[in-house]
């Protein structure tokens, strides 16, 4: 091609169909061009409501998108074939993007309060984790000890008795409090009301990493989830309990927190994988609304659903962390955030954001291949010292990945 540049305008945000044809070939020959391309609004190809990619798609070096970013545009496929993207307000009146009834929009983490110099472990947040079972010592040991390395003050992790030795031996800031078993090695149902009793001490309880699919440790849950009047974030093994009776989430006082992946959120709706996949924000929105609690749906740019019917998108992390114990960390780091003192709807989305900035710093300094949930947990007081001294920079820049003209 005789040319500097190309300028991608062929479709817009509204392509609902498959590209064939002698449009599939010219978006073949833009691509192996080898020319540097500018895309307007989105790549085209790029589904606008999805990210989804219709059959093929322009991969852009730059899109410059109006108004406000597509739903497209920040998540993936879509993403990565933007490019750097831009987004022009050009003439949008600020009303229009700035409006209340927006239900969707980037997450911007909020500022952390800054840390009392005369405070004790205490005021840093007091979390109880039950979690983990015999052959499920990661689990535990991450979400109780991230929940420390990301600032929280005091961690205590309720796990079986036999397990317990094995994590004090990596995490002994923990304060362990070991707990009769089942046959299986998993949390036993006689656990119940010391279980209980412990939770009214603590600022916020967790459930779920780790515990088994033994059934007497899956009712222990779903009577804990009706019964723990405290904030609670439920994960792992907690969720598939829930998944029997989802219903148990209206019954309760206390605000919960919900951190599936694709095939756990399969569970809980009954609505294939697949299908989420297409219409993540939807169901999303839908489940947060129906369930009453602020739903983390994992995976790349994870999404927050709120029960107003807000969706937040994430934008930090990569694929480096799509490893085994990444979401324990993710987990303990959450609640250290609401232990900081922000608010529990803001806990979880800085939260979400601490766990992928500190994958992406780990990932800028060892490379995405290999990295562990080690080395995301590893880096997170490094992630809080910068986020603390850069926040206006961060979300300036939108984390470095969308920008204003």
């Amino acid at each position: 091609m005789c040319c500097d540049a190309i300028i991608d305008a062929l479709f817009g945000t509204g392509l609902i169909r498959n590209i064939e044809g002698v449009y599939r070939d010219v978006i073949q020959l833009i691509n192996g061009s080898g020319k540097r391309v500018f895309s307007i609004d989105i790549p085209s190809g790029i589904n606008g409501d999805s990210g989804k990619m219709m059959g093929t798609a322009v991969k852009a070096d730059y899109t410059i998108t109006y108004g406000t970013p597509k739903i497209g545009n920040v998540l993936y496929p879509g993403y990565e074939h933007c490019g750097k993207l831009y987004v022009s307000h050009i003439s949008f009146p600020p009303s229009l993007y700035n409006k209340d009834s927006l239900k969707t929009e980037i997450s911007l983490p909020v500022m952390l309060p800054e840390r009392n110099k005369n405070a004790h472990k205490g005021d840093f947040g007091d979390v109880l984790f039950i979690a983990g079972a015999s052959n499920y010592y990661g689990a535990p040991y991450f979400s109780a000890l991230s929940f420390l390395k990301a600032g929280g003050g005091y961690s205590r992790l309720a796990s079986p008795s036999s397990v317990t030795p094995f994590i004090a031996s990596k995490g002994s800031e923990i304060v362990f409090i070991p707990q009769e078993e089942t046959g299986s090695g998993s949390i036993s149902l006689k656990n119940k009301d010391r279980l209980l009793e412990l939770s009214g001490q603590v600022d916020m309880a967790v459930l779920g990493p780790g515990l088994s699919l033994n059934e007497e440790t899956q009712e222990l849950v779903r009577q804990l989830t009706k019964d723990i009047n405290k904030p609670l974030l439920i994960d792992g093994d907690g969720i598939t309990a829930l998944s029997k009776n989802i219903e148990i989430l209206k019954e309760r006082q206390y605000p919960t927190v919900l951190t599936p992946h694709l095939g756990e959120m399969s569970r809980i709706t009954n609505i294939p994988i697949h299908e989420i996949d297409e219409h993540k924000i939807e169901i999303l929105r839908e489940e947060a609304e129906n369930s009453g609690a602020i739903i983390v749906l994992k995976g790349a740019h994870s999404l927050i659903g709120c029960p107003d019917g807000k969706i937040f998108v994430n934008m930090s992390g990569n694929s480096g962390m799509a490893t085994a114990g990444s979401g324990d960390v993710l987990t303990g780091t959450i609640c250290a955030m609401f232990g900081l003192g922000v608010s529990l709807e803001d806990a979880v989305r800085t939260g979400v954001f601490m766990h992928g900035f500190s994958g992406d710093l780990a990932a800028q300094d060892k490379g995405e291949d290999g990295i562990t949930a080690q080395d995301i947990m590893d880096y997170l007081p490094r992630s809080l010292k910068i986020y603390r001294e850069e926040y206006e920079e961060i979300v300036r820049d939108f984390y470095q990945s969308i920008y204003t003209v």
